[in-house]
């Protein structure tokens, strides 16, 4: 609730990567979808407007549970254990079944590793600058909205059609244009 209460977002994007459940190939996790959604559940009971997304998973038949059921959750619908008959039944064998069972895999965060671990991301919450005062304008450059702070370099309108009709055979590169590059976007 701190993170809320500090920053006041007007809306929240909520990412749902399904590799933090049990059974995931390259997750090291042990999360039941219930834990999982309880995430979403949190987020929901702070009534902001959100917009939830899916996210990675790796193993195929764990992915289309954790967005269906976290959908459900969302929309405050309940939604059957037992899966419907459909063209991809197969592959939410032997079980078919929306919750997994999670595995057995030893819970190595004890309790004071976790209160420890909060603790210090309260504390560096603490120096981030919280919900502004005011209003974040919006708007074109020089619009009523959003007033030029600086100064800043504009390219002259129609500056390479200019150095084209004078020198045609001179190549108008960013470089002649005064214009930073970085090299990757050469290639």
């Amino acid at each position: 609730g701190k993170v809320m209460e500090v920053f006041a977002p007007g809306a929240v994007v909520l990412q749902c990567g399904a590799d933090s459940l049990s059974g995931d190939r390259l997750g090291c996790f042990n999360l039941s979808l219930k834990g999982h959604a309880d995430c979403v559940e949190f987020v929901k009971s702070f009534g902001v407007p959100t917009l939830l997304l899916g996210g990675g998973g790796y193993t195929l038949r764990n992915v289309p549970r954790c967005w269906t059921y976290e959908t459900a959750v969302m929309l405050g619908e309940d939604v059957k254990d037992e899966l419907p008959y459909n063209d991809y039944f197969e592959y939410f064998g032997p079980d078919h079944r929306l919750h997994l069972p999670v595995s057995n895999m030893e819970n190595l965060n004890s309790p004071q590793y976790l209160e420890q671990t909060k603790n210090q991301l309260l504390e560096v919450l603490r120096d981030v600058e919280p919900v502004p005062g005011t209003q974040i304008q919006t708007g074109q450059v020089e619009s009523q909205l959003n007033p030029r702070a600086m100064n800043m370099d504009v390219d002259e309108e129609g500056m390479e059609e200019k150095i084209a009709d004078s020198q045609p055979e001179m190549r108008v590169t960013n470089e002649l244009l005064g214009r930073k590059e970085h090299p990757s976007e050469q290639y």
